[in-house]
């Protein structure tokens, strides 16, 4: 890679102290050119999309992320009322809790805020908390699974007399939030203390979480819009709630993303990072999900990137059909930790094992608000730090490993608006160019009718134990279910106090009973 093939692979925008580093990427002319008219495409689909289309034509629903840190940008003046309005009353309501206007039930000021949700309702929150979170005014924990010892253990932290919750559900029927609110509320009733007066709820209007929080009287009730998916959710009320709550400066999230967006909504490819970046994600994966894509962040705050963008991409990207139903399989993989961390953990294998990968290195040129110490004579941490990332880029790029660089100064608020922004429209960008839909989750949905299926079996199996043993194949009998997932529900109930079990040389000849 020469100097000019740098210069000419490089998007900077100078003004808001970002650049995108395409020179490991091996992106050449020819294969831009190739991709002209789905580019042409992509565009055009994007306009369409910020217009108010329905973009998710299987829900026959519009998509109306890009909306939310321009709602001028809204097709309706109903809709832009929808945007405006509850961010008034969000950040009033956080700055009634700062002032202590709200209280807890026992007439104190909150002190700490515990966050029930899960996905895009868990993951963005946390990401921003742990970005940007480090000196907020109420600090917050989360649950965001069904494992009851991990509320547990969460619950443990926290000091339920001074605690706000949030309850973050589209419909209110996603179960491990049900659970999380029902485990929570049975926490505060054993405590003593009003559920409802420590509750606020983010949902749909109507929904059946909507109601409970009606039915219990929550503090407040946040809308929900269904032209907003989770994992492009951050920048709605279910990010800017426990944001503002936090004490985090909302406004400049909102204005990061909306400053990335004006740069990325013009229709010079050349000149437009996501466009570029979802350019580099076709040519990096053949525009068939080949290789996968590892993301190092090489800050400490930006721990949660990955996990966040493991969402975004594979749960928009990753689909069985594309927009004209064939069969296509798509998707890109992603994982990742942080730098340089990784580089004792599994460079080792990027660079010297299966190349089914590029990387996207997440550069911060500030090391630190204050003077740095040399660590060893004319070197500071941050020196380290990015000489690790420097080195690793040219390690795997000598070993034939492509890859990218995302720079920004420093992880702020702002910084990190744009990091979302330029992320969510190059998964639009790229979408486009595969012809798939991006807004919808069959795969996910599938999960959730396989998890029902398998709880009302369990209630089959618990009816039919009894004193007298019986094995897998003798209660799947009764049943009429099948002698495996008849097994796992047994082992299940038997591990959980429910039933004892006996041991035999196999599963076939384990016994079970009440």
């Amino acid at each position: 890679m020469s100097w000019k093939e740098y210069n000419e692979s490089l998007v900077r925008y100078d003004d808001l102290g970002f650049s995108l580093d395409l020179s490991l990427m091996d992106v050449d002319k020819a294969y831009k050119d190739g991709l002209s008219d789905k580019v042409t495409k992509a565009f055009a689909d994007m306009v369409a999309l910020e217009s108010g289309a329905i973009a998710n034509p299987d829900e026959g629903r519009m998509v109306g992320h890009y909306w939310l840190r321009n709602a001028d940008l809204a097709p309706t003046a109903e809709i832009k009322a929808q945007i405006t309005e509850p961010l008034k009353a969000l950040k009033q309501f956080a700055g009634d809790v700062h002032t202590g206007k709200v209280r807890t039930a026992g007439g104190d000021p909150f002190r700490r805020v515990l966050l029930i949700g899960i996905g895009g309702s868990a993951l963005g929150p946390q990401l921003v908390d742990e970005a940007i979170g480090q000196k907020v005014k109420l600090p917050i924990s989360f649950f965001d699974n069904t494992d009851p010892q991990g509320m547990d253990d969460t619950l443990r932290g926290i000091n339920l007399a001074e605690t706000l919750v949030l309850v973050i559900s589209k419909s209110g029927g996603t179960a491990e939030t049900r659970n999380g609110m029902l485990e929570a509320k049975a926490a505060f009733d054993t405590a003593g203390i009003d559920f409802g007066k420590h509750a606020v709820a983010v949902t749909g209007e109507g929904s059946k979480l909507y109601n409970y929080a009606k039915e219990q009287e929550f503090i407040a009730i946040f809308p929900m819009e269904d032209w907003v998916g989770g994992r492009t959710s951050v920048l709605s009320t279910v990010g800017l709630v426990p944001a503002a709550i936090q004490g985090i400066d909302i406004d400049a999230m909102l204005e990061g993303a909306a400053a990335m967006d004006v740069k990325t909504r013009k229709t010079d490819a050349a000149k437009n990072a996501a466009m570029q970046l979802a350019i580099a994600w076709h040519k990096g994966t053949n525009g068939k999900g080949e290789k996968d894509m590892v993301v190092l962040p090489y800050k400490d705050s930006l721990v949660l990137f990955s996990k966040y963008l493991q969402q975004l991409l594979m749960e928009s990207l990753g689909k069985e059909h594309d927009l004209d139903g064939n069969v296509v399989n798509q998707g890109i993989a992603v994982y990742g930790n942080k730098g340089s961390t990784d580089q004792h953990a599994y460079v080792q294998q990027l660079r010297d094992g299966v190349n089914n990968f590029f990387a996207s290195f997440i550069e911060v040129r500030h090391g630190r608000k204050g003077k740095s110490i040399e660590v060893d004579p004319g070197n500071t941490a941050q020196d380290y730090l990015q000489g690790f990332l420097r080195g690793t880029r040219s390690a795997l790029y000598e070993s034939g490993r492509n890859s990218l660089t995302i720079s920004i100064y420093e992880v702020t608020p702002f910084t990190l608006g744009m990091l979302i922004a330029l992320f969510e429209r190059a998964v639009s960008f790229y979408a486009s160019l595969v012809n798939i839909n991006a807004y919808h989750q069959p795969g996910v949905e599938a999960g959730k009718k396989a998890a029902t299926a398998f709880l009302e079996l369990l209630g089959q199996v618990r009816s039919r134990l009894v004193s007298e043993q019986k094995n897998a194949e003798q209660v799947a009998f009764e049943v009429d279910g099948d002698p495996e997932a008849v097994y796992h529900c047994l082992v299940h109930l038997a591990n959980n106090g429910e039933a004892q079990m006996s041991f035999g040389d196999t599963p076939a000849d384990d016994l079970f009973q009440l």
